[in-house]
């Protein structure tokens, strides 16, 4: 499955389903008891959901720094991970977000 957004304003974002449901999650639109098919994010909820992939994103890169200082400490190799994190997936719609909050324009989802 894939999650398309949508706006009067930019043109759309796709992204896989793990990847859309993890940054619904952050945002606060998905959980696993209430899974969010369709949606809409309303430009009254765009400043609190772009500080969330922000902050999310932020947690992220530390978390990855400090496991990687860690290992070095101990010399141990690297711990492996995704050379694509939060930041690159999220970054589209991040600026979808930015450009629909200045047009005063709501996002969905699944409609």
């Amino acid at each position: 499955m894939l999650y398309q957004f949508k706006s009067r304003v930019t043109g759309d974002v796709i992204m896989l389903q793990p990847n859309g449901e993890h940054v619904l999650e952050v945002i606060g639109k998905h959980s696993a008891a209430d899974p969010s098919v369709k949606g809409i994010l309303l430009p009254e909820q765009m400043p609190q959901a772009l500080a969330a992939l922000e902050a999310a994103i932020a947690q992220e890169e530390a978390a990855r720094n400090e496991a990687i200082a860690q290992a070095k400490a101990e010399h141990a190799p690297a711990p492996h991970a995704s050379m694509i994190g939060l930041r690159q997936r999220a970054l589209p719609f991040m600026d979808m977000i930015r450009e629909c909050l200045k047009a005063k324009e709501a996002i969905t989802w699944g409609v």
